[in-house]
């Protein structure tokens, strides 16, 4: 499994560190996908589920932060995309939800922001 240490990202460059971001998203997108593929209740599904509640915790540790220099509001709004991504994450695991698709289409829409 793609693993990265967060401490390590923050000394790198700004460019350097959306490229991980990136990497990350990518990952996890892909496990998403194989997950609706094969079902929400499937292994695959908690593994993606899992890998994205501990990429979008680091983000969110990462941008609550006070050495965060990003922009107050974008900082807010990716925030809020966090807490919703908490929600649905929970939703899926409780069966409350069974489609993966806006969760994917959310992490595309976020990655394609770090280019």
């Amino acid at each position: 499994m793609y693993q990265f240490a967060y401490s390590e990202v923050v000394e790198e460059s700004p460019l350097a560190m959306r490229t991980t971001e990136r990497n990350a998203l990518d990952r996890c997108i892909a496990m998403l996908r194989v997950a609706r593929d094969n079902g929400a209740e499937s292994q695959e599904a908690v593994e993606a589920l899992y890998y994205l509640r501990r990429l979008w915790s680091i983000f969110i540790n990462d941008l609550k932060s006070p050495e965060n220099e990003l922009p107050e509001q974008l900082r807010q709004g990716i925030l809020s995309i966090g807490g919703w991504m908490s929600k649905e994450i929970e939703r899926l695991r409780s069966g409350q939800a069974s489609d993966l698709t806006p969760i994917i289409e959310i992490n595309e829409i976020v990655r394609d922001g770090l280019k």
